[in-house]
């Protein structure tokens, strides 16, 4: 049995990363502050002997003993992280410095979770981990994209100068239940607005590509990359090596919960990336990781989820 710290634990992932690993007989603590985490996403683990919860802000040192970090805490859709944009920033670099502090006075192993905006608008596709990037340092959002490469840039540094255990994955759009039913994600938007007869809208004209990995596919990568040598550092890509424009996403979600709902158009936001596709060679090779869940599948979980949330905490969903 392991102590294991994740932080961001109050979170879409984060939450259901901590029952994994208390599935797995692990002890965890999970920490969060509640920018935009859900208590009501752990609520069930609370009676859990094993599961312990501390309200903190990473961007201040945490003094505690573990095995393991998960460092997952951070706002990671835009309508979250623009509205505080200096705080995205102090809790990527801070917090990233903050944990990894601990993680040297613990020899603990840690895991960052970074993030496909990394590579920005990218102009390689597929993207694979050599890619550099093309971001907008001073754009609307940079605050996470330069915010998440700073992080990445200092888990480098404790790994080649401290010789700290460290492991960088780069999450591509991720989706199930628990998320937020206000982060403004596509597919959060798409099925709240469909179950409820609304508009769905479209910001762009919807030929936009994204890849959409379900929750449980991508938090087995992320064990499975804690799991790895202490010399399997990353980058590694984890998410759905399958593409769909956001119209197709749009009709496949009225579909499935046989909504009324009509598309309209919208301006597309500024820095907004045309495509995003992930290349997980080096996931399939270094950890015999690849989704499994078709997206039709995984939104149908997502879709029951929502619509119980609705039928239950009206007021949640639509305030």
């Amino acid at each position: 049995m392991k102590r294991i710290l994740i932080t961001g634990g109050g979170g879409f992932l984060g939450s259901a990363l901590c029952e994994k690993l208390l599935k797995a007989g692990n002890e965890v603590i999970c920490v969060d502050n509640f920018f935009t985490g859900s208590k009501r996403n752990i609520y069930p683990l609370l009676d859990d002997p094993r599961f312990e919860l501390i309200r903190h802000d990473v961007t201040f040192p945490l003094y505690i003993e573990c095995d393991e970090i998960y460092n997952l805490a951070c706002p990671a859709s835009p309508i979250h992280y623009q509205r505080d944009p200096v705080q995205t920033v102090k809790t990527c670099v801070h917090g990233a410095i903050n944990m990894l502090g601990l993680a040297k006075r613990l020899r603990a192993k840690i895991l960052q979770a970074s993030t496909s905006e990394v590579y920005g608008d990218p102009a390689v596709h597929p993207q694979v981990e050599s890619y550099w990037g093309n971001v907008n340092p001073i754009g609307i959002r940079s605050c996470y994209d330069e915010g998440k490469r700073c992080a990445e840039t200092l888990f480098s540094c404790y790994n080649m100068q401290c010789g700290l255990p460290v492991k960088i994955v780069r999450i591509f759009n991720t989706y199930g239940p628990n998320m937020h039913p206000h982060d403004g994600r596509v597919v959060s938007n798409f099925i709240l607005q469909a179950l409820q007869n609304k508009d769905i809208t479209l910001y762009g004209d919807g030929s936009q590509t994204r890849s959409f990995c379900y929750r449980d596919d991508l938090l087995e990568g992320l064990v499975r990359m804690m799991a790895t040598s202490d010399d399997v550092t990353g980058p590694v890509n984890l998410g759905m090596p399958q593409e769909f424009t956001i119209r197709e996403l749009a009709e496949l979600t009225i579909k499935l919960t046989n909504s009324n709902s009509r598309i309209i158009y919208c301006d597309l936001p500024s820095d907004d990336p045309k495509q995003r596709k992930p290349d997980i060679s080096l996931a399939r090779k270094l950890l015999d990781w690849e989704p499994v869940t078709p997206l039709e599948a995984g939104l149908q979980k997502t879709i029951e989820y929502f619509d119980g949330l609705l039928k239950s905490d009206p007021d949640f969903c639509l305030s």
